[in-house]
Parts: structure tokens; sequence; C-alpha cells
């Protein structure tokens, strides 16, 4: 059941990155009133980006949750699961938005404490 609850997110995962982005974000970043941040709408479009996505690679983090937990993971696989997602998390707004949604901080710090309690 698991597994199969880890398909399904994983899947979960990539429709939403697919479908929002051709459906929802493409349209929404040719209107032209949105706001204007750190002088343009540049910034706006990707933190509006990288905050869509970070929800897909949450899901992926939970797939792996989920797939190591029918395996019986231990404490510290799982820790490490969450640690390497929030690492990847952590890329998108640091990519996305060239460091300046500040998010990345806090996504790498995190990531890094649970890696570190898995391998001190």
């Amino acid at each position: 059941m698991l597994h199969t609850a880890a398909f399904l997110i994983a899947a979960l995962g990539i429709a939403h990155s697919i479908l929002g982005e051709r459906y929802i974000l493409i349209r929404l970043f040719r209107r032209d009133n949105l706001p204007r941040l750190f002088g343009g709408t540049e910034f706006t479009v990707r933190t509006l980006r990288f905050a869509w996505h970070i929800t897909s690679v949450l899901a992926f983090g939970f797939a792996v949750v989920l797939f190591q937990l029918a395996g019986q993971a231990s404490a510290s696989a799982l820790a490490s699961a969450i640690g390497w997602t929030f690492i990847a998390c952590g890329l998108l707004p640091l990519v996305l938005t060239r460091g300046r949604h500040l998010s990345w901080l806090i996504f790498f710090a995190a990531g890094g404490l649970c890696l570190y309690w898995v391998d001190p």
C-alpha cells in the first residue's frame, strides 16, 4: 500500500509541475499587472515559479519517505531523505531568484541539520 501511495504522490508532483507551468504560471506571467518587487516583475515571476515547484519537490520527498517506510526504513534513512528534500527545495529559490529570496538559507540549514544528525 505504501509503494502505491508513494507512486501516486510522485505522479501528483510531476502533474503539478507540468500542468501548473503550462496552464497557470505561463498564463499568469503574461499579465501586465504583476507586482513590481526589487524594481521589476522578474523577481515576482521567479518567486512564484519556485514557490509553485517546491510543492512538487516536497511531493517527491514524501514519496521517497513512503517508499522507505514500506521497507521498514530506519530513522536515519528517513532523516536523510528529508534532509536531501530540503536541500533540493533550497536550490529552487537560490537559483531562480539568484539568492534574493532568502528561504534558501532556511532550507539549507534545515537540510544540513537533518543530514548532520544522520552522520555527525
